[in-house]
C-alpha cells in the first residue's frame, strides 16, 4: 500500500507543472500583475512610462503559445526578472492576433493583429522596447529602441533587461558582447 501511494505521489508530481506562472484572461492570455492595461495610444503609455521613472515595453503574445507560457512559468517568475519588469518596466501586453485599436506614435489606428503586421512582429513572445522620448516622425517600427523576438533563458532576458536600462543599444557594445563581458565578470575569479 506504501508503495502504492509513493507511486501516485511520483506521478502527480511529475504531471504538476514546477510554476503555474500568472492566471489566464478570458483571451487566453497570461495576466501577470505587472501588465499595465492601457489604451494602447503610445504617445500616452510612453508618457505614462516616462512619469512613473519607467521603460515602455511592447510584450507581444497569443493564445495558445508554448514559448508565452515557458517564458511566464520558467523565466519572468524568476525574483529579479519579476523585480525588473515590474519596478523598472512599463508593460503593455499585445495580442499578435487581437483586435483592440492600438494608436502608434505617428497616429496610425490599427488593431494589434494589423499592428503586429505593421511593425512586423511574426512571433510571439516578442519584446518590443521603445525609445525614451516619442519620435518626431515616424511609427515605433522605425524608432525602436531593441526587438527581443523568441523566447530566452532566464540569464538571456535578465541581461537584455539590463543592457536596455544601461542603453547599451546607444553604444558600440553590441548585445552578445555585453552578454559575454557580463558572463565572464561573473564567473569567480581563478
Amino acid at each position: 500500500m506504501l508503495k502504492f501511494a509513493y507511486a501516485l505521489l511520483a506521478a502527480v508530481m511529475m504531471t504538476t507543472p514546477a510554476s503555474a506562472g500568472p492566471p489566464l484572461g478570458e483571451d487566453g492570455l497570461h495576466k501577470p500583475d505587472w501588465f499595465v492595461e492601457t489604451f494602447r495610444d503610445l504617445r500616452d503609455d510612453l508618457a505614462d512610462a516616462n512619469a512613473e521613472g519607467k521603460r515602455l515595453l511592447l510584450m507581444f503574445e497569443q493564445r495558445g503559445c508554448i514559448y508565452c507560457t515557458k517564458m511566464h512559468e520558467e523565466v519572468y517568475v524568476d525574483p529579479e526578472i519579476e523585480r525588473l519588469l515590474s519596478e523598472d518596466f512599463f508593460v503593455v501586453q499585445m495580442n499578435l492576433f487581437g483586435n483592440l485599436e492600438v494608436t502608434d506614435f505617428d497616429g496610425t489606428v490599427l488593431e494589434e493583429r494589423d499592428m503586429a503586421r505593421h511593425w512586423g512582429v511574426v512571433f510571439t513572445p516578442t519584446l518590443i522596447f521603445a525609445p525614451e522620448e516619442a519620435p518626431e516622425s515616424g511609427g515605433l517600427r522605425e524608432s525602436a529602441a531593441v526587438v527581443m523576438p523568441g523566447a530566452f533563458e532566464r540569464g538571456s532576458t535578465r541581461l537584455m533587461l539590463e543592457w536596455v536600462l544601461e542603453k547599451g543599444y546607444e553604444g558600440d557594445e553590441h548585445f552578445q558582447k555585453y552578454v559575454a563581458r557580463r558572463l565572464d565578470e561573473m564567473r569567480p575569479a581563478q
